[in-house]
């Protein structure tokens, strides 16, 4: 148990990092920068910091993964970077960002799903009460309880369920690519193929009048070497020693909690009753999934789960 306290504990703290994405997305804005290309200078900032702390740290022969794991990388690159940055802010665009942010915390339902199927994991009571738990405490703490001037477009709504099945994948991919590979090795191939795919298909760089604004990027390097870079080595730490996919993104969750009391500290931003109980769920929800009960059965080989080569990796993450 402890060592399943200990990889939950790297998800935990993954999350608070995750938490002050919007301070630096807001400090980069200030300084001229766009959503697309923020999150582009992000992403591209630590895969060059990664490389060289991975390259200090375990040498160059590191890089030489198995087709699998690299497999699993390209897919957290284009799924879980590239492809949910822009159904995700795609979402914001129709539905605007809390509901859109809403949406994207059903991705424990997703994670469950996916997980009974690829890991066999079982459903039980405890599962069922966090999830709901979860996001009605994730829906309370960004909206406050109101969801004024809030469009349901079909068209938003698909695209907030894509966004929530992206970012359920990223503890799912990140567990198969974390079984073979140190968590620094899969964290950079992870925002090397983000960077291309973003790249290729963006054009971030275009969304902005001076890419190498100093502020921009001085502020994104620090935002890519904390809450990104640092945090992704602590959070595939975790996620490559757990049983339970599906509880990954629940326990990840408290990035709202660490966002909502930057908010408050930072920008004197208001918080209300309907907040403060949306906070409560959100941590009464990480201590139902983590409550002893019904233990995954996913089947592992060695130190993590084999697949085959033609198998199948916010608010930026």
């Amino acid at each position: 148990m402890n060592g399943a306290w200990k990889s939950y504990g790297c998800i935990f703290i993954a999350g608070c990092l995750w938490g002050t994405n919007g301070l630096f997305v807001k400090l980069m804005q200030e300084c001229g920068s766009s959503s697309a290309y923020t999150g582009f200078v992000r992403i591209v900032l630590s895969f060059l910091i990664l490389t060289v702390i991975t390259w200090i740290k375990e040498g160059p022969r590191a890089f030489r993964v198995s087709k699998n794991t690299l497999i699993s990388c390209a897919l957290l690159g284009l799924v879980c970077q590239a492809l949910y940055n822009y159904v995700y802010s795609s979402a914001i665009n129709s539905l605007g960002v809390s509901f859109a942010c809403v949406m994207t915390y059903m991705s424990p339902a997703f994670a469950s799903v996916i997980s009974y199927f690829l890991f066999r994991e079982r459903f039980g009571p405890n599962k069922y009460l966090a999830m709901a738990l979860n996001l009605a405490g994730c829906a309370l703490t960004v909206t406050g309880g109101s969801l004024n001037g809030v469009s349901l477009a079909a068209s938003g709504l698909l695209f907030g369920l894509a966004s929530a099945a992206c970012y359920s994948l990223v503890g799912i991919f990140g567990r198969i690519a974390s079984g073979e590979a140190s968590p620094y090795v899969v964290a950079t191939y992870n925002f090397l193929f983000g960077s291309v795919f973003l790249g290729v298909f963006g054009h971030p760089w275009t969304t902005v009048d001076n890419p190498l604004a100093p502020g921009i990027l001085l502020y994104g390097f620090i935002y890519a070497l904390i809450p990104t870079g640092i945090c992704y080595v602590i959070y595939f730490s975790g996620v490559s020693r757990i049983k339970e996919s599906s509880k990954v993104p629940v326990v990840a969750s408290v990035e709202n909690v660490i966002a909502v009391v930057i908010g408050v500290l930072m920008f004197g931003e208001k918080v209300g009753p309907a907040n403060m109980a949306g906070i409560l769920l959100v941590l009464g929800s990480i201590m139902v999934m983590n409550a002893d009960g019904q233990k995954g059965r996913g089947r592992r080989t060695g130190h993590g789960i084999r697949i085959r080569a033609n198998g199948h990796a916010a608010a930026f993450h």
